[in-house]
């Protein structure tokens, strides 16, 4: 009998300040000044929604605050705050999201509407994220 045992999933991401790429694309910054931070242990987190970053990333990204939402959690109803997009690379896949606030304590979160994006899905078992099965693991979106 095999006996599996699941874990947390923990994957490499690059988080880019996407108002700085659209300023490289109007020849308005070089690339080497866009704003960007890589980290080694962004935590999967399907029962999270959005991309969440702590204060310190999103002061470091540049980003804009948007707006402030609520939100249910474990420890009751607390408000946010939404910054403005960001591109999003883990494994060679990217996409663009807005990005909610965690406190400082907490990891970058990838919660579910990314992991939409990005078309992969968790293998538990193998502590891994994979592409979609049903896409033959290639990125893909279903636009109907």
């Amino acid at each position: 009998m095999e006996i599996v045992t699941m874990g947390r999933v923990v994957v490499a991401a690059r988080i880019e300040n996407l108002a700085d790429l659209y300023e490289v694309q109007m020849s308005r910054r070089s690339l080497e000044e866009v704003r960007a931070v890589e980290v080694s242990d962004a935590l999967v987190d399907t029962g999270a929604t959005m991309l969440s970053l702590p204060p310190k990333l999103i002061k470091r990204l540049g980003l804009l605050r948007h707006r402030t939402r609520t939100a249910r959690t474990s420890a009751g109803v607390v408000s946010f705050g939404i910054y403005e997009a960001v591109r999003l690379t883990v494994q060679g896949r990217d996409c663009v999201i807005e990005v909610s606030e965690v406190p400082d304590d907490c990891p970058v979160l990838i919660g579910q509407v990314p992991l939409e994006l990005l078309d992969f899905v968790v293998d538990p078992a193998g502590r891994q994220l994979i592409g979609n099965p049903e896409h033959g693991g290639e990125q893909m979106i279903d636009m109907f």
